[in-house]
C-alpha cells in the first residue's frame, strides 16, 4: 500500500490504514511517499510562526471523525490543560499533533503493519502487472503496490495574473511557502501582497514591523471574516435545499442567512449549518452553474466560509490601524524595476505602488496537475481525467475515473483534488472523514486469506469473545479484578486490547472505567474504538454490551441516565450471565448502578439473573449488598459470609458485610474485622479508601474522635485519596465528624476540594457526586462554590434539579446559620433522597445535617425524636450520648 504525500491528508490516510489493518489483523506493508523531513505537518502545518494560527477552533480539528475531542485533550497532555474547543491552536502545534497521532497509530499497529518513508517525490504511476500500480520516483526507484492514495494536497498556483516582466523579477515570489523564500525581505522593505485571503494574511502578520508597508491587493479588496469570539450554536438550513435550480437556492441561501443574523445577531451559524451540505449542493449544480457562481458568489463564500481566527483578526486591524498594512481593491496591470532594485506596480486604475517585493498570495491553483509530473502524467496517459469544469480531478467516492469513465484501478485520492466535485474538501473536517472512507474501500480491496474456524475463546462465565485466546486471557484477567473490585483492572483490559487492537469489549471495559472508576484511561477515544471493533467483529452479545457502555457514557456527559438504564436493562434480559453488566447495575462501591423511583430496579436485576449464576459468589455478593439495602440484615449477613468462604477476596461480600455491621451495631465487631482485612486481603482492593470509611464510621458510631482524626489522617487525607473518592469518602467523613462534634475546630476540607478536580467539584454528572460535592463545599465554607453548584444542578437532570438543588438551599442555610430554614428544606428531603443513589450509610449525611440544625434551632424535641428512631434501628454510643444530653 503506497501513500504519496505525508502531509496532512497523507498522514490521516495513514492513521486510518494502521488502525484499521490492526483492528482487522490484515497485514499491510504501506509506504510513504515524500520528501519532508516530518510526517503530517506538508505546507500548511511546517511553519512554526507563533502568529500562524488555525482558522477552525480546536474542536473541529480532530484526526477522527468519531472522537471530535482527540485534539483538545491531546493539547491538554501536551503543555495546555486549560485549552478549549472553541480555541484556536497554533498551526505548528496541529503539525506536531498529526506527527504524533501518526507515530502513535504505527507502534500500535506494530506486528501487523511495517511502514516505511521514502523520502522522494513520485513523479509517474502507470499499470503494473496482476492489476496494480507502479510508482515511479525521482531518485530513480519505484514501488509496485496493490493500491495507491494520492495525498498531494493543494496544487500550486501558477500565478497567471503577473505580468510578464514581473514574473521574470528576481523581487518576485510565486510561491512564499517555499523554505526560505521571505530570507531576502530586509526590515525596511515594503512589501505587496497580491491576494487578501488567509494566505495574505498569515504573511501579512509575518511582515509586520515598525518601518515597513505591507500593501495588499485583490479584485474586491476584501479579507477574511473573523470567527466569533463566542460562537453561536450552528442553525440548520431550509429543507429541500437540494432540489432548487440554482436562481432559487441562491435566493434560499441568502433568506436563510438574512434570517439567521436577524434571529440570533450573526450570521455565522448560518454558515456553519450550511457545511455538512455543501457537497450534495454542489454535486447538484449544472457546470454552467457552477461557472455561475464560481464568476458570481465564491469571493463572498470564500471570506464569509473561511474565516480569521479572534487573534489573528484583533493583529490585522491593529495593523491597518497604524497604517503597517494597507488594504486596495485593484488588478495588478504591470510591473517595472526602479533604480533601487524594487518595482513599481501600476494597478489597472492607474494606481501605482512602490515596493520591494511581490508575493503571489492568491493561493492554490485549482487544475489537478499544476506542473506536477505525477499528476500531468495521469492525465497524459488517461489514468486520470479533469474534474467539473477542469477543477481537480473526477472520482467515483475518492477512486479515480479514467479516460474511459472507469473507476477500476485501486488508484485513490483525497482532499483539494476532489474540489471540482465537492468544492468544500480542503479543511481537516472533510478530509479526515474522506480518510477514513478511503482506508476502508483500500482494505476491502485486498486479497483475503481465508479464515480458518476456530472456537472462541469465553470469560468466566462462559460467554464468547471475539478474540483470539491471548487477548481473551488478559480480558478474563481485568474481569476477575473488576468483579472482586481489585486493582489494576484498567491494566489488565489495556494488555487485551493491545495484544487485539480491534476487541470491542475490551476497548468498552477501559472507557467504562475510566469514566465511572476514575481510572486512567481516555474514555473518549477508548469508546471511539469499541465503536470502530464492533462494527467490524463482535457477536450479539458484545454489540448490545458496548451499546450500553456508549449510552451510559453519553448520557451522564448530558445529566441523564435513563437511556442508558433502559439499555442496560434490556442486554441484562438477553444476557444475564453478562457478569460485565450485572457488576455495572447493581450501585455497590463500583459503579453507580441503574436508578429508579422506589430503588427496586438492581434488585428486580440481581434476583432475575441469579439462575444464570447458580449460586457463584460474585452474584451471591451483589444479593447480599441488595438484601442489606432492603433491611434483611441477618439474611445479607449470611450471604456476605457465603461469597467469602468461596472468594475471600470478593470485594462485592466485604462491601456488604460493612453495611450489615454497621447497620445492625456491631460496631466493634466490624471495626475489628475491617480493619484486619484492609490490613490483609484488602492490600489490592481498588477502593480501599471507601473501606476505610466504613472503619471510620464505627468508630465515629462509638464516639472514639482521636480514632477518627487517626484514620482520617493516615487512610483518607489528600495524597492517600484523590478525585471522587475524595468527595465521597474523605470530604463526606469531615463534615459528619463535624456535626456530630467529633471534630473540633476547622476541618480541612480545603486539602479535600484541592485533591478533586474543579469540574467535578461544581460540574458534577450524576447526582450522587453533586451530592457529596455539596457537603465538601459546605464543610470547606465556600458559599459562592456551593451557589455554582446549585446553579449547575438547576440545569442538569431530574434528580440534581429536584434534590440537589434544595440540599443546596439547606446547606446555605447552614453556612449563614439560619436553622429553622435549614431544618425546614432537610426535612423536604428525605423522602427522596433515595433518589440520588449509593447506600443509605452514605446517605445519612443528610440526617446527621438535620440532626445539628434541630439541636442549633432549639428544636430539642425533634432532635431527641430522631435520635431515640435511630437507636431503635441500631446501637450507637455516639448517638446515646447525644440523647443524653439532649435529655439533660
Amino acid at each position: 500500500m503506497a501513500v504519496v504525500g505525508a502531509g496532512a491528508a497523507g498522514a490521516l490516510v495513514a492513521v486510518q490504514l494502521c488502525e484499521a489493518a490492526a483492528r482487522r489483523r490484515t497485514p499491510l506493508d504501506l509506504v510513504l511517499v515524500d520528501p519532508a523531513p516530518e510526517a503530517g505537518r506538508g505546507i500548511a502545518y511546517a511553519t512554526d510562526a507563533p502568529e500562524h494560527r488555525l482558522n477552525v477552533p480546536v474542536g473541529g480539528m480532530s484526526c477522527y471523525p468519531d472522537d471530535p475531542g482527540h485534539f483538545q485533550r491531546w493539547l491538554s497532555c501536551h503543555g495546555e490543560p486549560s485549552v478549549t474547543a472553541a480555541d484556536f491552536a497554533s498551526r505548528y502545534r496541529y503539525g506536531s499533533y498529526l506527527a504524533d497521532t501518526l507515530g502513535r497509530a504505527i507502534i500500535a499497529a506494530h506486528g501487523r503493519v511495517a511502514v516505511r518513508r521514502l523520502r522522494t517525490r513520485a513523479t509517474g504511476c502507470a499499470d503494473a502487472a496482476g492489476g496494480r500500480l507502479e510508482l515511479r520516483l525521482a531518485d530513480g526507484g519505484t514501488v509496485t503496490a496493490d493500491s495507491v492514495v494520492l495525498a498531494t494536497g493543494p496544487a500550486p498556483g501558477r500565478s497567471e495574473w503577473a505580468p510578464a516582466e514581473l514574473v521574470g523579477s528576481d523581487r518576485f515570489v510565486a510561491r512564499p511557502w517555499a523554505p526560505g523564500a521571505l530570507d531576502g525581505v530586509g526590515d525596511a522593505d515594503d512589501v505587496l501582497l497580491v491576494g487578501t485571503g488567509l494566505t495574505a494574511v498569515d504573511l501579512a502578520l509575518v511582515l509586520d514591523r515598525a518601518g515597513r508597508t505591507v500593501h495588499a491587493v485583490s479584485r474586491t479588496g476584501l479579507l477574511p471574516q473573523p470567527h466569533a469570539v463566542a460562537p453561536l450554536p450552528a442553525v440548520l438550513p431550509p429543507p429541500d435545499l437540494a432540489v432548487l435550480r440554482f436562481p432559487g437556492l441562491r435566493r434560499e441561501l441568502m433568506r436563510y442567512v438574512a434570517e439567521t443574523r436577524r434571529t440570533h445577531g450573526d450570521w455565522r451559524p448560518a454558515f456553519d449549518g450550511l457545511r455538512p451540505w455543501i457537497a450534495q449542493l454542489w454535486k447538484g449544480l449544472t457546470d454552467d452553474e457552477r461557472a455561475e457562481f464560481l464568476g458570481r458568489d465564491a469571493t463572498l463564500w470564500n471570506v464569509h466560509r473561511h474565516r480569521m481566527a479572534p487573534s489573528t483578526a484583533e493583529a490585522v486591524t491593529r495593523a491597518r490601524a497604524a497604517r503597517r498594512l494597507r488594504i486596495h481593491a485593484g488588478r495588478v496591470a504591470s510591473a517595472a524595476p526602479r533604480e533601487d532594485g524594487g518595482l513599481t506596480v501600476s494597478l489597472a486604475d492607474g494606481r501605482e505602488l512602490s515596493v520591494a517585493w511581490v508575493v503571489d498570495c492568491t493561493g492554490p491553483g485549482l487544475r489537478a496537475d499544476g506542473g506536477d509530473p505525477l499528476w500531468g502524467g495521469l492525465l497524459a496517459d488517461g489514468l486520470a481525467v479533469p474534474g467539473p469544469l477542469g477543477i481537480g480531478v473526477s472520482t467515483a467516492e475518492g477512486r479515480l475515473r479514467d479516460v474511459r469513465g472507469r473507476a477500476e484501478r485501486p488508484l485513490f485520492t483525497l482532499g483539494a483534488p476532489r474540489r471540482g466535485e465537492l468544492w468544500e474538501t480542503t479543511a481537516i473536517p472533510e478530509i479526515r472523514a474522506q480518510a477514513k472512507d478511503v482506508a476502508e474501500a483500500v482494505l476491502a480491496a485486498l486479497p483475503h486469506a481465508p479464515r480458518v474456524a476456530r472456537r472462541r475463546p469465553t470469560d468466566q462465565f462462559g460467554l464468547p469473545l471475539s478474540t483470539h485466546a491471548a487477548a481473551a486471557e488478559a480480558f478474563r484477567s481485568g474481569l476477575g479484578r473488576v468483579i472482586t473490585v481489585r486493582a489494576k483492572a484498567a491494566e489488565a483490559f489495556t494488555r487485551a486490547v493491545e495484544l487485539d487492537p480491534g476487541f470491542a469489549l475490551g476497548h468498552a471495559a477501559l472507557a467504562l472505567l475510566g469514566h465511572e472508576g476514575g481510572a486512567d484511561v481516555d474514555v473518549a477515544r477508548a469508546l471511539a474504538d469499541a465503536r470502530r471493533s464492533v462494527r467490524e467483529r463482535a457477536d450479539e452479545r458484545e454489540r448490545s454490551f458496548v451499546d450500553v457502555v456508549t449510552r451510559r457514557i453519553r448520557d451522564h456527559s448530558a445529566h441523564g441516565a435513563a437511556d442508558g438504564d433502559t439499555a442496560l436493562v434490556d442486554h441484562l434480559a438477553r444476557f444475564p450471565g453478562d457478569a460485565f453488566a450485572l457488576a455495572i447495575a447493581v450501585p455497590t462501591i463500583a459503579f453507580s448502578g441503574v436508578g429508579d423511583l422506589d430503588g427496586t430496579l438492581a434488585l428486580r436485576l440481581v434476583e432475575r439473573t441469579a439462575p444464570a449464576y447458580d449460586g457463584h459468589w460474585f452474584h451471591t455478593s451483589l444479593l447480599s449488598f441488595v438484601r442489606q439495602e432492603q433491611g434483611r440484615i441477618e439474611e445479607a449477613g449470611e450471604l456476605a459470609r457465603t461469597a467469602l468462604a468461596a472468594q475471600p477476596a470478593s470485594g462485592h461480600a466485604v462491601h456488604a458485610l460493612a453495611h450489615v455491621h454497621y447497620e445492625s451495631g456491631a460496631h466493634r465487631v466490624g471495626r475489628d474485622w475491617l480493619d484486619g482485612w484492609i490490613a490483609g486481603r484488602g492490600r489490592g482492593a481498588v477502593h480501599r479508601a471507601h473501606f476505610s470509611w466504613h472503619v471510620a464510621l464505627h468508630e465515629l458510631a462509638l464516639d472514639d474522635s482521636a480514632a477518627v482524626r487517626r484514620r482520617w489522617f493516615a487512610q483518607l487525607a489528600p495524597g492517600q485519596v484523590t478525585g471522587v473518592r475524595a468527595l465521597v469518602d474523605s470530604g463526606s467523613l469531615l463534615w459528619r465528624a463535624r456535626m456530630c462534634h467529633n471534630w473540633t475546630g476547622r476541618v480541612p476540607a480545603d486539602g479535600v476540594l484541592d485533591a478533586v478536580a474543579r469540574d467535578l467539584v461544581e460540574h458534577p454528572s450524576t447526582a450522587f457526586t453533586a451530592l457529596h460535592s455539596a457537603f465538601a463545599l459546605t464543610a470547606a465554607g465556600d458559599l459562592p462554590a456551593l451557589r455554582r453548584l446549585r446553579t449547575h444542578a438547576a440545569g442538569a437532570d431530574a434528580v440534581q434539579r429536584e434534590v440537589v438543588v434544595p440540599l443546596c438551599s439547606a446547606l446555605e442555610a447552614v453556612l449563614e446559620e439560619e436553622w429553622a430554614t435549614a431544618v425546614t428544606e432537610l426535612r423536604g428531603l428525605l423522602p427522596s433522597l433515595r433518589r440520588v443513589g449509593g447506600s443509605a450509610a452514605q446517605r445519612e449525611v443528610v440526617e446527621e445535617t438535620l440532626l445539628y440544625a434541630l439541636v442549633e434551632a432549639g428544636h430539642s424535641d425533634s432532635a431527641r425524636h430522631l435520635l431515640e428512631q435511630r437507636l431503635d434501628r441500631r446501637a450507637s454510643p455516639l448517638d446515646r450520648r447525644r440523647l443524653a444530653g439532649l435529655r439533660a
